[in-house]
């Protein structure tokens, strides 16, 4: 089983995609996850904490993914 991901911006250019198919089942915690997609090749572009965004919501490493959540990374942004 596998979890996809949603990457946009630098994320979707580092990874070379616009979304992930993460070889983990669910359920399973955020920080799993982010590890697994870590490993993957362009996993280096994440930052220490990245942006995971749930059923768009925010949320931490500790938060659950289940089974047809949609997950997303969100890369830093700025703005002026």
């Amino acid at each position: 089983m596998s979890i996809p991901v949603l990457l946009f911006a630098s994320y979707a250019d580092a990874f070379g995609s616009r979304c992930l198919d993460v070889p983990l089942e669910a359920p399973c915690l955020v920080a799993d996850l982010v590890c697994v997609i870590r490993s993957m090749p362009g996993g280096n572009s994440l930052p220490t904490a990245p942006l995971v965004a749930v059923n768009r919501t925010w949320v931490r490493e500790g938060a659950a993914v289940q089974v047809g959540d949609e997950v997303a990374l969100i890369p830093p942004v700025a703005g002026g």
